[in-house]
């Protein structure tokens, strides 16, 4: 079993946030909670992960564009103006002294980005506040972006619907490359395994309430 130690959250976008959200329930028999609202044109819908039974500080974010945005333009957040179909693009983790981070691994040659201040709108009309690097585009996917929640608290992992994280890795045609992106992180076990393998994607295996195991 392999699971990032610092992960935050998975990313699996999709070019219609309804069609995702329906997807992953006929994949998994979860349906994912409504998340919220983002200014940049996206909304998300959520679903806890847990490990070994436990609560942990995970989750699955499936996002989309806002149904209730202005305009009929895709959002281009996660590459969502070229998806056909829901796919997962990339995850986030939380380390500690995120700007830091940021120094580090630009002195080893990555840039993951500027850290920028985000936000979103729950559906009660709270809104949650963060601040996460965003890499100038092409953007690597197969690297983290980092995230800090600063004094906002994760969403409410423990109301959210839950299925259990087997594992999360990455695999690499040529791991060379990625790895060294990685590892200039400084981060260690804290972000996702790379192994070789055919084809370039990540894997994330869950099993579901009656013990099937699945694969995306």
């Amino acid at each position: 079993m392999s699971i990032p130690r610092l992960l935050d959250h998975i990313v699996i976008a999709g070019p219609d946030l309804a069609e995702t959200v329906e997807w992953f329930r006929e994949l998994t028999g979860i349906t994912a909670a409504p998340g919220g609202s983002h200014p940049a044109g996206t909304a998300n819908a959520l679903v806890a992960l847990t490990v070994n039974g436990q609560p942990r500080p995970h989750y699955l974010e499936l996002i989309g564009p806002d149904p209730e945005r202005e305009g009929e333009e895709l959002p281009k957040t996660f590459s969502i103006n070229r998806l056909k179909k829901p796919t997962l693009i990339t995850y986030a983790v939380h380390p500690e002294g995120i700007d830091q981070v940021v120094e580090r691994a630009r002195a080893e040659g990555f840039d993951p980005g500027d850290v920028h201040d985000l936000s979103r709108r729950t559906p009660d009309g709270t809104e949650l506040t963060w601040r996460l690097t965003q890499a100038q585009a092409p953007r690597n996917y197969a690297v983290p972006f980092l995230i800090d929640w600063g004094t906002t608290e994760q969403p409410g992992l423990t109301e959210l619907p839950a299925i259990e994280l087997l594992s999360f890795e990455r695999v690499e045609v040529n791991p060379a490359p990625q790895q060294k992106a990685v590892d200039a992180l400084g981060l260690g076990d804290g972000v996702a395994q790379i192994r070789e393998s055919r084809g370039s994607r990540f894997v994330l295996s869950l099993r579901t309430e009656d013990g099937r195991e699945i694969e995306i």
